[in-house]
């Protein structure tokens, strides 16, 4: 057996809201779109991982998602731009990460980062 997907699931009434922050400011695409579920995602390949964390590393909590972009400057600036407001960082951390947090429209903590 082999995993071939892991996919987080965030509980809303409103599925419509997810489309501002994942797909217009992430440029994520809609897999799927159910009505009652929206799936948001790309065609590239990605790794499958799961992280279980006693803390979110730096003295800050841990986050919800952790999403990993080829610019964390531009996903900040576009952030920014949105109108979410970052909760910590941009920083760059001693494990060759820069990063920083913001919230999703439904409260969850995303960890939008990139590999130095």
């Amino acid at each position: 057996m082999k995993v071939r997907r892991i996919v987080a699931n965030i509980e809303t009434s409103n599925i419509a809201a997810a489309k501002r922050f994942y797909q217009d400011v992430l440029g994520l695409d809609v897999l799927m779109d159910l009505g009652w579920i929206a799936t948001y995602g790309s065609d590239q390949e990605m790794q499958v991982q799961v992280s279980f964390m006693a803390q979110g590393g730096s003295g800050t909590p841990v986050p919800d998602l952790s999403i990993e972009v080829d610019d964390v400057d531009a996903a900040l600036d576009a952030m920014k731009a949105a109108g979410f407001a970052i909760e910590y960082g941009p920083a760059d951390e001693p494990w060759s990460v820069r990063r920083f947090y913001v919230r999703d429209p439904f409260g969850r903590l995303v960890n939008i980062l990139s590999h130095r």
